[in-house]
């Protein structure tokens, strides 16, 4: 299939979600506020998508306790928060370079060998994903996540994200923390992609208000049925749609002063 992503841009109400996420993202981009502030909302975002993105790891830590928490995978998520923006080039043209920076970032102090993929054992499954490809399996199918990156498709960004997201949660090709990872990637893919510019909606926020449908919503991806993949690319419009609430909210705040 020489554009599997406009398949799945096709199967049963993707096309509805993703568009009801895409107009979510307009009417935020005409905020009054971010004609001056976007820079400044889009910051209050990454902190909260940071924030959001270690809870989804297992560490669930208060917003206002955040910049002095001192849990590894918290300072990892925000590290990996604070490099996008600086990353968002190369992601297009060489994106497991990104992703070795990614898990560097977001694995220090975890691991001995961050940036690395796995070569062995199994890791964490906090999601009930069930256990991981090999090592052999997960190299190969990275390889073809960065070929979907490089190449070109008709199918939006969302969609995209959302596959990026879904590959790297349930490869798990590093071994720790790739949940981080995949949630980066993911809204890294919006920014670049077009969708998501300014890097403004806290798409990770969405997954964690979304519940226990974060995992379930993975575990119809895994199946692999039109249906399960369905099933995720339109959990991740309802996260970014979520995402938007939050930046929203921001915004509102922000111009109550």
């Amino acid at each position: 299939m020489s554009d599997p992503l406009a398949a799945i841009a096709e199967l049963p109400g993707v096309s509805e979600a993703v568009a009801d996420a895409r107009k979510a993202v307009d009417r935020l981009y005409g905020h009054r506020v971010l004609r001056r502030k976007s820079p400044e909302v889009s910051a209050r975002s990454a902190l909260r998508g940071a924030r959001a993105s270690a809870a989804l790891e297992g560490v669930d830590v208060p917003l206002e306790a955040i910049p002095e928490a001192t849990d590894p995978v918290v300072q990892g998520a925000l590290r990996v928060s604070a490099e996008l923006g600086r990353l968002g080039p190369t992601w297009r043209s060489a994106p497991r370079q990104v992703l070795a920076r990614l898990h560097t970032l977001a694995a220090a102090g975890l691991t001995e060998n961050p940036g690395r993929p796995r070569a062995g054992g199994e890791p964490p499954d906090l999601l009930d994903l069930g256990a991981a490809p090999g090592p052999e399996e997960s190299v190969a199918r990275v390889g073809g996540l960065v070929d979907l990156v490089t190449g070109t498709t008709a199918a939006p960004a969302l969609v995209l994200a959302a596959v990026v997201h879904a590959e790297l949660a349930v490869l798990r090709p590093f071994g720790s923390v790739d949940g981080v990872v995949a949630r980066a990637a993911e809204r890294l893919t919006l920014v670049e992609f077009g969708l998501d510019p300014k890097s403004l909606a806290a798409v990770e926020l969405g997954h964690l208000e979304l519940g226990a449908a974060y995992g379930e919503s993975l575990r119809a991806y895994l199946t692999g049925t039109p249906e399960g993949v369905a099933t995720w690319v339109r959990h991740c419009a309802s996260a970014v749609t979520l995402g938007v609430r939050e930046a929203t909210a921001i915004c509102e705040a922000m111009q109550r002063g």
